[in-house]
């Protein structure tokens, strides 16, 4: 037998928390001194203790625990419920993560605000220019797979790109997991058709605002702020879907923070 102080190291529960399981009716011990009222346990209860701890893990209040016992729960119920649980818990830890990032990717789009006025806003025009492209409707981690599917094809036809790659936005407003994107990249001449990649000679354009943003693709929101702003300022509105020409990126082999991109848009008087 062992004494309460024992069992309480062995099982890893406070001599209190013994006491009250055995006031409730939950874990009674094994035997009690008549004369000293010494509380004595078994080895044995241990698995009954273990599964207490565990059932209150998953939320459940003594009582609830105590039927639950008293029905006789086999060790493979508790652990697919302990399973269950963990799922859940996983699932909850995962949301987390995600809102942390979200706040952290805040908190340093707020730092790049008071930076931001630094970055020069230039109006050019745009070309008339051969390219060849493929547009699909995608998450915003499908855009690299896009890209992917792109350069695989020029690989295959033993060229390469005759400047920077792009990508246009077409959507009017965000959507996370459903973006109508067309990557692009521009060609010295045709390239045979595909059913994904195409050909085509991009219209000229007579006003651009753009902006270089340097950094993270993640914090590429600033950027966006400051030129809209100017854009406003100036009298202009947007007058076509946003360009990103990525003068350096993943292709490099550079981490994000060498990453160098143009924001473009099309703008017209207001």
């Amino acid at each position: 037998m062992l004494k309460i102080g024992e069992f309480s190291r062995f099982g890893q529960v406070t001599v209190k928390t013994l006491r009250h399981y055995d006031r409730i009716g939950l874990l009674k011990p094994a035997e009690v001194d008549r004369f000293t009222g010494y509380r004595y346990y078994s080895a044995t209860q241990l698995p009954r203790l273990n599964r207490i701890l565990a059932l209150k893990d998953l939320g459940l209040a003594l009582d609830e625990i105590r039927r639950l016992l008293d029905e006789d729960l086999s060790p493979d119920q508790i652990r697919g419920m302990l399973r269950l649980k963990q799922a859940e818990i996983e699932g909850h830890l995962q949301e987390e993560q995600e809102r942390l990032a979200r706040v952290e990717l805040r908190l340093r789009q707020m730092e790049q605000e008071n930076t931001m006025s630094t970055q020069e806003i230039v109006v050019k025009k745009a070309p008339r220019q051969a390219v060849v492209y493929v547009r699909d409707t995608v998450s915003t981690a499908g855009i690299g797979q896009l890209f992917g599917e792109l350069f695989g094809y020029l690989g295959r036809q033993g060229v390469g790109p005759a400047g920077p790659p792009f990508a246009i936005y077409y959507d009017e407003e965000f959507r996370e997991d459903a973006l109508d994107v067309e990557v692009t990249a521009p060609v010295a001449a045709p390239l045979p058709e595909t059913d994904r990649i195409k050909n085509r000679e991009m219209d000229p354009i007579d006003k651009l605002a753009t902006v270089i943003h340097q950094g993270s693709y993640e914090t590429i929101g600033a950027t966006y702020t400051r030129l809209l702003s100017w854009i406003e300022e100036n009298g202009y509105r947007p007058g076509g879907p946003v360009r990103e020409i990525y003068l350096s990126g993943p292709g490099e082999g550079g981490d994000p923070s060498t990453y160098v991109t143009e924001v473009q848009m099309p703008i017209v008087k207001g």
